[in-house]
């Protein structure tokens, strides 16, 4: 075999371990270095694709691998997280997410009709919303992610809303640009939105984990109010 066919998979390892690491952050009681782990492993998620393309070097292990690696940085990890940051006893509830991201990494392998756009949110994003929620709450404490996450209902109810939205039926666009000059309609929207967001969190000064929570909560609404136009026509 030749060495470029290793290369995309060695990424993908480099995604596992960041999500291994960002575990160990979570037990040692620091979330938001448990997040930028999270961010290391979401950018190593997009590199071994792309390394893939570009070297065409695909293969069924690789996209096995990819899987696994995603079930602990997407999946393990986000819940760990809001597991060890919500109030008891409703707290057990967050490992919700861990197993509805399986479900959706499973479902993902074996439906053809998600090549191009996805029926659900990814596993990714889902783990950044819940990821970037516990850093903000524990970055700014006096806020009201803090409050939010502090709540006895908060976390287990962030849990259940995005562990509906990996499994469900509803279209959402891929956030995957292939060519500025030929961008689909809804990142035409998206985009402009997400500059509006960098620019109000710099000129606010807030923590930058605010940018992840209103970047995928505006691709959820986005993608909800899309749904509900075209079911309505």
């Amino acid at each position: 075999m030749k060495l470029k066919s290793f290369i995309p998979d060695t990424i993908t390892l480099m995604n596992l371990l960041s999500g291994i690491i960002g575990v160990i952050f979570v037990f040692d009681g620091r979330p938001q270095l448990a997040f930028v782990m999270m961010l290391a492993a979401a950018c190593f998620d997009f590199m071994d694709g792309a390394a893939a393309r570009l070297l065409k070097a695909y293969s069924d292990l690789g996209k096995e691998l990819d899987s696994l690696s995603d079930m602990v940085s997407f999946g393990v990890l986000p819940s760990l997280m809001m597991f060890c940051c919500a109030p008891s006893p409703w707290r057990w509830i967050c490992l919700c997410l861990a197993l509805f991201s399986a479900l959706r990494l499973a479902k993902f392998n074996v439906d053809t009709r998600q090549s191009t756009n996805f029926l659900g949110i990814p596993t990714p994003s889902a783990a950044m919303l819940s990821g970037a929620v516990v850093c903000y709450a524990s970055a700014s404490p006096d806020s009201m992610v803090a409050d939010f996450a502090a709540s006895v209902w908060g976390l287990p109810l962030l849990t259940v809303i995005l562990s509906a939205l990996l499994v469900c039926e509803i279209p959402m666009f891929s956030l995957k640009i292939k060519s500025l000059r030929d961008l689909p309609a809804p990142l035409k929207i998206f985009l402009p939105v997400c500059a509006g967001i960098i620019a109000a969190v710099l000129v606010l000064r807030i923590h930058l984990s605010a940018v992840i929570i209103l970047f995928i909560a505006a691709y959820i609404i986005q993608n909800l109010i899309t749904a509900i136009v075209a079911h309505e026509k």
